[in-house]
């Protein structure tokens, strides 16, 4: 159902079924289409309070009908996600779309959703279905082994899936090493097995430098 048209452009097929998109993100559609504006982002009264309370507010549409919509957003690049009754965590800001039959809500993250700026809590992913995710440059698919635990920048992180613990700590950076940094830096410890997305360009972040 999902499909990409070049990288900077998601096209969905319906067939009577339906899709859940950040509002604002479509650019085009054929057939015929109904929309509807979700609120919160995430299911259910937690969903929306956490969002409100964390400032990780998010606005859905729905879009179901027959034909194809076209979806995109500041000409992010755009990944296709396949989940297999697994569940996905992306910053909500990376979040372009999913399969309506998927669950979205939060989950609490700790200090590392407070240093990417998106509030403690951070939007999951679950059930089977397609997601795409948005990336400032084209994403970088890294794998984590129990050998191998892995350190991003908390400006750097789009999303992760499998079984991985993350823990936020101090550390160095290239900022810091190249001496533009200033104050102490931070990064997020994956460890376990699983996939992480990062991409080539860094948000501002609270926690990049403190």
């Amino acid at each position: 159902m999902f499909r990409l048209q070049g990288s900077k452009t998601l096209a969905v097929d319906l067939t009577g079924d339906g899709v859940k998109a950040k509002n604002g993100s479509m650019v085009a559609y054929d057939g015929r289409m109904t929309f509807k504006k979700l609120s919160g982002g995430g299911e259910g009264l937690r969903g929306m309070v956490t969002r409100r309370l964390t400032g990780e507010q998010m606005t859905v549409m729905e879009v179901s009908g027959q034909g194809t919509c076209y979806f995109a957003d500041r000409a992010s690049e755009i990944n296709l996600v396949a989940l297999h009754g697994d569940k996905l965590y992306v910053e909500a800001s990376n979040l372009l779309a999913t399969d309506a039959g998927l669950r979205t809500g939060t989950t609490f993250t700790g200090l590392r959703g407070g240093a990417s700026g998106n509030g403690l809590f951070t939007t999951t992913v679950e059930g089977t279905g397609q997601a795409a995710i948005m990336s400032d440059g084209a994403a970088v698919l890294l794998r984590v082994t129990p050998q191998y635990p892995l350190m991003v920048d908390p400006g750097a992180y789009i999303a992760h899936q499998g079984n991985l613990q993350q823990h936020f700590q101090a550390g160095v950076n290239f900022r810091t090493l190249m001496g533009e940094g200033s104050g102490e830096a931070f990064q997020i410890r994956f460890e376990g097995d699983g996939l992480v997305y990062v991409q080539p360009s860094e948000r501002n972040t609270v926690g990049g430098d403190v």
